[in-house]
């Protein structure tokens, strides 16, 4: 059997996109609790604001869906909203550019390793979980944030 090559599919295509909008749904209601008057101002020892890391997120996710789904890998900016209306307006577009983007995905570009961006080498498959792991690092932090200002953060769990 050590000759033998043998492929698993651990997880479908379309649950780890279900997967992912479960976190993005949990970021928006995070988004969401922040005051208006904090999103883009309030930090704590030295970090950037939950805004500006929330901009970070809305300016790889359809970047490194789209480049994944096509090759093409289009270099990415930090969105620039600066109102809490302006990044949840923002937020659900991307949204569907995602959900439309990820559908295009053959399945064999999620085991292509290329060089995305120009400086990341590491498969389809590797770059959407760093971009997921990314959110849910961020949104951590903006967990943080809010019990620091006395506001209870949404449940972790409830990702509907």
């Amino acid at each position: 059997m050590a000759n033998e090559t043998t492929s698993v599919s651990v997880i479908p295509a379309e649950a780890l996109l279900e997967h992912w909008q479960g976190h993005r749904r949990l970021t928006r209601k995070t988004i969401e609790a922040f005051p208006e008057d904090k999103l883009f101002t309030y930090t704590v020892g030295g970090m950037r604001t939950f805004g500006e890391m929330v901009c970070e997120l809305l300016g790889m996710a359809v970047p490194s869906v789209e480049g994944v789904a096509t090759g093409k890998w289009q270099e990415f900016a930090h969105a620039k909203p600066t109102t809490k209306m302006g990044v949840l307006e923002m937020w659900d577009v991307q949204t569907g550019q995602i959900n439309e983007a990820f559908a295009r995905i053959p399945l064999a570009r999620f085991s292509a390793v290329e060089k995305a961006f120009g400086q990341w080498e590491m498969s389809g498959i590797g770059l959407l979980l760093y971009v997921i792991d990314n959110e849910i690092h961020h949104r951590a932090q903006g967990f943080v944030y809010l019990r620091t200002l006395g506001i209870e953060p949404p449940p972790f769990w409830e990702r509907s």
